[in-house]
């Protein structure tokens, strides 16, 4: 059903809101302060009233090589051209192949093979069930407990909600999650490293006990599937793991059989200063999620990359040849677009070295962060590794979330995008960054919390 337009300030060009729901959003709020973006290029959008914002976040993690990159956008309009899209079933293309080799020759260890989907929590989902299959191929089908971590983030599709361990993606949902998962305990000690920077925080004890202690003995480590975790909990709001803990988590998997995943769509290509999390921090997973930055945000395109022995179990079955492995795919895994924007898209983060940039401006983040935040009224932690920081705030009373809301707000009538994360605000660039930017985050983010006290 149609309805008026809306006419918005500053001259802007009329339109409707009335029929778009917003995802993760105040939609009631919006409504009353549109905030709409029209254009961007480089570290800058341009909103419908024709203002500048600093992207200070690459739009939800996904614009690692900065704005309008024209090497994508024309790789993307070449394959329009040539193939616009090919059935993923029984058929393939050109451009699906490529890409997995570049993504696999990026991974570490013998993380060979990849499932394309569309999106992290396609990925989530993808890996829980190659974890299933794989276990049921060897005999080993009893093997369908899951365990994520108190506030992990997965995606929001089932299963991924059910790993993950936001309580507000979850409490509407509950009766429908899945029935055998647990939680690890929450990586962080707001005591004793309520402020971090360019350090793993080391603990005086083991994160992990209850873990062997509890968990696996509740369930018997024989009938669990796989673990599940983020190397950073980059959506809960940048929470570091304490330092060996994703090296004692491979051990525990490796003594009981279980899988180990690394949701790495957030610290995946580049972030870390490092091609993954695995590699910066040493672990190599069994499975390994991706999306977002895999094609510069331009385009939905998520994957998981498999080690060959869960491949080649799948493979290896006793089922005849003409029999389909794995009952699982998207209409649009490996869509030729979306990969052709992944091989571009790839191929301007090694020409451009941006990799190690972010590696090279994330202590300046970092130093900018501390220096500026630490001090001001409400704050009670500070966060920062690779390219990328949080700002943790003192909670209003009663109104859990509204002072980093607040700040996010102001921060973008103000020119920067922030982003607010519960109590945490969250500074996370393209890595393209330059220091007159992080210059420019930084100290509007301080100005509107001390406006906020």
């Amino acid at each position: 059903m149609s309805s008026p337009q809306s006419q918005h300030p500053a001259g802007s060009t009329a339109f409707n809101m009335d029929h778009q729901w917003l995802p993760f959003t105040a939609n009631r709020h919006f409504k009353q302060e549109p905030r709409i973006f029209v254009a961007a290029e480089g570290m800058h959008f341009t909103t419908h009233d024709g203002r500048q914002v600093v992207d200070g976040i690459s739009s939800l993690w996904c614009v690692g090589a900065g704005h309008n990159r024209r090497p994508i956008a024309e790789a993307i309009k070449k394959q329009l051209d040539t193939l616009d899209y090919a059935t993923a079933f029984q058929i393939s293309n050109d451009q699906a192949f490529e890409a997995a080799q570049m993504i696999a020759d990026l991974c570490p260890g013998d993380l060979n093979k990849v499932l394309f989907c569309n999106s992290g929590s396609e990925a989530a989902d993808t890996a829980l069930k190659v974890a299933l299959a794989y276990h049921r191929a060897r005999g080993e089908g009893h093997r369908n407990v899951f365990i994520g971590r108190e506030k992990g983030y997965h995606g929001v599709n089932f299963g991924g909600m059910s790993v993950g361990g936001l309580p507000a993606n979850r409490k509407v949902y509950g009766a429908q999650l899945l029935p055998r998962v647990d939680h690890m305990r929450f990586i962080h000690d707001p005591v004793n490293h309520a402020y971090i920077h360019n350090e793993e925080p080391v603990w005086q004890e083991d994160p992990l006990l209850e873990l062997e202690g509890r968990i696996l003995a509740l369930h018997d480590p024989s009938n669990v599937a796989a673990i599940i975790v983020e190397p950073v909990a980059g959506s809960a709001g940048w929470y570091l793991p304490p330092k060996g803990y994703l090296k004692r988590l491979r051990e525990i998997c490796d003594k009981h059989g279980i899988l180990l995943i690394f949701d790495e769509v957030i610290t995946g290509f580049g972030r870390m200063g490092t091609n993954f999390g695995a590699d910066y921090y040493g672990v190599v997973p069994d499975m390994l999620n991706f999306a977002k930055c895999v094609t510069n945000g331009v385009i939905p395109l998520g994957g998981v990359v498999c080690r060959d022995f869960i491949y080649d179990a799948m493979m290896n079955s006793g089922a005849p040849d003409y029999a389909i492995e794995f009952f699982h795919g998207y209409t649009y895994s490996g869509h030729p677009v979306s990969c052709a924007a992944a091989i571009a898209t790839l191929k301007l983060l090694k020409e451009e070295n941006l990799f190690a940039r972010a590696g090279q401006m994330g202590p300046v983040l970092g130093d900018a962060m501390h220096s500026a935040f630490k001090g001001l009224p409400n704050v009670i932690g500070i966060r920062s590794l690779g390219l990328a920081g949080a700002v943790e705030l003192a909670s209003i009373p009663g109104a859990p979330g509204k002072r980093a809301y607040d700040i996010f707000l102001d921060c973008f009538h103000k020119g920067v995008l922030v982003r607010s994360a519960g109590e945490n605000l969250v500074l996370c660039p393209p890595y393209i960054v330059e220091k007159e930017h992080i210059d420019k985050m930084v100290n509007t983010l301080a100005d509107s919390i001390r406006q906020h006290a």
